[in-house]
């Protein structure tokens, strides 16, 4: 009886824990307007791009050059393999460490943005503008 008991309140708690996942509302990974406007924290991304200089490898619009074209890459990479990749590095393919760099590491979540949505094709071009504030 107690096995029976300890099984339905455990499949309640799951059932409930699922129906509360599927109300959460998720916040937009970017924000674009016109394919070329994006929101403050996207911005932030597309400078830490520029100030870390990772076109010198993967090209001024993300499309790959000595390094692979991280257009197609974010396609497939998970935000989580993204991060491990610019944290450590993949020097056997030349892909350096940005894992001290303050810059990029501080704003991993925004690079990541800009270049999933350059990926997604909802950002149009390398270079990007701010949506002007309201």
């Amino acid at each position: 009886m107690k096995l029976r008991i300890t099984v339905a309140v455990l499949l309640g708690l799951g059932a409930a824990a699922l129906s509360a996942a599927q109300n959460v509302v998720k916040t937009p990974l970017y924000t674009v307007q016109d394919g070329t406007k994006v929101d403050a924290e996207t911005m932030k991304g597309f400078r830490t791009w520029r100030a870390a200089a990772c076109d010198r490898c993967h090209g001024a619009n993300q499309e790959g050059m000595v390094g692979p074209s991280l257009v197609n890459s974010l396609k497939t990479l998970t935000k989580e393999e993204f991060i491990k990749t610019v944290r450590d590095g993949r020097l056997d393919k030349g892909m350096q460490s940005f894992g001290n760099s303050e810059q990029v590491m501080n704003n991993i979540n925004q690079l990541y943005a800009y270049l999933k949505g350059r990926s997604d094709g909802a950002i149009t071009q390398a270079k990007v503008s701010e949506i002007p504030s309201q």
